[in-house]
């Protein structure tokens, strides 16, 4: 069996798409349908149903895709064991827009360094994405995981804070409490959504604030932070998605005195134990970069 035609087949049934299989694996699309069309010819099956619009695997394909990833997992690994810890091939990661754009990427130049036969594919978004689907190798995920049953693992947290502009702050007066939210303009994204968004602790105590119901809502927390800059309201966000706001002064953390309940942060592997070596070697790389220093919110 053509190892390179098992390969090609496998991204084409991940990516549903002949063209963005080809794209990966850098050869043509030509090159692509003959692979796919060859070892369907061997196997004497159809593994793939093509239409106009789209590329689906069939009842077979999908089985048989399922019994070679394990192998070409495991031939992948054993490649990367005798190359002394060169990575090559294509790594797909998966991560929000604004921790990806704001603390992730800056930190992953070393390890594009150190591994130039590696190519990179960064696939951001804050919306649900189908992972698996989209061949992601390893997705950065922030707070509650889409499934408490894959392969996971904690790589660090970071606050959660609120926050409002001096602006906002100059028309509406300080709240001095938790309780005082409810009497304030509230500026809501992911962040501010989840069930921990508004609990406060303090000498052991925990607090939910009442707030109000929001004056505007952002379907991703970079639209949250620059309203909140902007003057709009008050926001419950992470610090990794307002850290330059609070350095320059556009934001001001509020109600210092509270703890809250903070983030974490998740490597999350969509294919489980089928992991590749090459995800692995990235998610162990991120973790050390993140807890090289563990930043802490600007009091002010």
């Amino acid at each position: 069996m053509d190892v390179a035609q098992l390969k090609i087949f496998s991204r084409v049934a991940r990516l549903n798409s002949f063209s963005g299989a080809a794209r990966e694996l850098s050869i043509s699309q030509s090159q692509a349908s003959r692979a796919v069309a060859e070892l369907e010819a061997e196997l004497g099956v159809p593994l793939l149903a093509r239409t106009t619009r789209a590329v689906i695997a069939t009842e077979a394909g999908a089985e048989y895709l399922a019994r070679i990833e394990p192998i070409l997992d495991q031939l992948d690994e054993a490649e990367q064991s005798v190359r002394q810890g060169e990575l090559r091939g294509t790594l797909r990661v998966g991560m929000p827009t604004s921790a990806g754009a704001r603390e992730i990427i800056p930190r992953i130049p070393d390890f594009a360094e150190q591994h130039p036969k590696l190519e990179l594919q960064i696939i951001m978004g804050d919306q649900h994405q189908d992972l698996v689907r989209e061949a992601v190798d390893v997705a950065i995920r922030i707070g509650n995981l889409p499934d408490s049953s894959a392969t996971a693992r904690l790589l660090t947290t970071y606050p959660r804070i609120i926050v409002a502009a001096p602006s906002y702050l100059e028309r509406s007066g300080h709240p001095q409490s938790p309780a005082e939210l409810r009497n304030h303009r509230i500026v809501q994204g992911p962040a501010g959504s989840v069930g921990t968004a508004w609990t406060f602790v303090r000498d052991g105590r925990s607090e939910e604030a009442v707030v109000a119901k929001p004056t505007a809502l952002f379907s991703d927390n970079e639209g949250t932070v620059a309203a909140a800059a902007a003057g709009m309201g008050i926001a419950s966000i992470g610090y990794w998605s307002c850290r330059s706001e609070l350095g320059d002064g556009r934001l001001v953390r509020l109600l210092t005195e509270w703890e809250t309940v903070p983030i974490k942060v998740y490597a999350y592997f969509p294919l489980g134990k089928a992991t590749r070596f090459a995800a692995r070697a990235f998610t162990d790389f991120l973790a050390a970069k993140l807890n090289e220093r563990r930043d802490t919110p600007i009091s002010t």
